[in-house]
């Protein structure tokens, strides 16, 4: 009789590890491959090791793949962009973004430009950029597309397929650098942070391609954990997950972000991003 009632915890046990299954998350893509598996690979481990639990990072080729990973039930955390992050709640009521980067309070865009067009570092808006071809990022990324597009149609009063000669979207950020450091593009928008790091690792050549302009700040990215994830791991479990992301104290790999360090975070600060999407009309894509 004890072996059975024995036999029985076990079976127990094991069946609710197995329904327990990995925590899973993504991240967009607003990088190189190579770059985010490295990064978000180390951050699985440190994970499962803070939590007690298999964590996988699970890769995906576009923004709106993130955002459809999450509200497909695919992944429980993502690493979001502003206008991802308020995307993928809109789509899972009851989803929190828990935190973000030091510098994610106050993001900014550079507007960068090949040296042939002559233009250069203004403290208002670079008005000379109309009538030449320009790049975004990503369709969906809030740095690279969705703010710029903003101050574009804010100081022009048009859409910017009205305003430039020729619109493309890179994709993501290191290959809008790319994109006009080879003046395949006369003007891009990206990410401020890229563009710094890329400036230290060598990347960028100055004698080709410059920043023109800086944007206000704005909120962007963010860690989100979907609605229902205590009830699948446990009670509490978000909250340590949350915890988890705010004493990440790997240098190197904050560094790889490039974060100094994570801090709290709550849907309320990203409320401008929403309001900016409504007004741009990307709700509608």
């Amino acid at each position: 009789m004890t072996r059975l009632l024995v036999a029985a915890v076990c079976l127990i046990c094991l069946s609710s590890a197995s329904a327990e299954g990995p925590l899973r998350f993504t991240a967009i893509p607003d990088e190189n491959t190579a770059r985010l598996v490295e990064r978000f690979g180390r951050v699985a481990d440190y994970l499962a090791e803070e939590l007690g639990v298999p964590v996988e990072y699970i890769p995906v080729k576009s923004y709106a793949a993130s955002v459809a990973a999450f509200k497909n039930s695919e992944v429980h955390l993502a690493w979001f962009g502003g206008l991802s992050g308020v995307k993928a709640r809109l789509a899972v009521p009851g989803s929190r973004a828990i935190a973000q980067g030091e510098e994610d309070l106050r993001f900014v865009t550079y507007f960068i430009a090949h040296h042939s067009t002559g233009l250069t570092l203004s403290e208002g808006f670079p008005e000379a950029i109309a009538g030449k071809t320009f790049t975004f990022g990503s369709k969906g990324s809030t740095s690279g597309r969705l703010m710029p597009e903003f101050f574009v149609r804010q100081h022009f009063g048009k859409a910017p397929d009205e305003v430039f000669e020729r619109v493309g979207f890179s994709g993501d950020h290191s290959k809008t650098l790319a994109l006009v450091q080879s003046g395949s593009y006369q003007v891009g928008a990206l990410n401020f942070k890229v563009w710094e790091r890329s400036l230290a690792e060598g990347i960028v050549d100055t004698s080709r391609v410059r920043v023109i302009w800086r944007t206000p700040t704005y909120p962007d990215y963010n860690w989100t954990i979907r609605a229902g994830v205590d009830e699948h791991f446990g009670k509490g479990f978000s909250e340590r997950v949350q915890q988890a992301l705010l004493e990440l104290d790997d240098r190197a790999l904050l560094d790889s972000f490039p974060r100094r360090r994570f801090i709290a975070a709550d849907n309320s600060m990203y409320r401008p991003i929403l309001e900016t999407g409504r007004v741009t009309g990307v709700f509608r894509e």
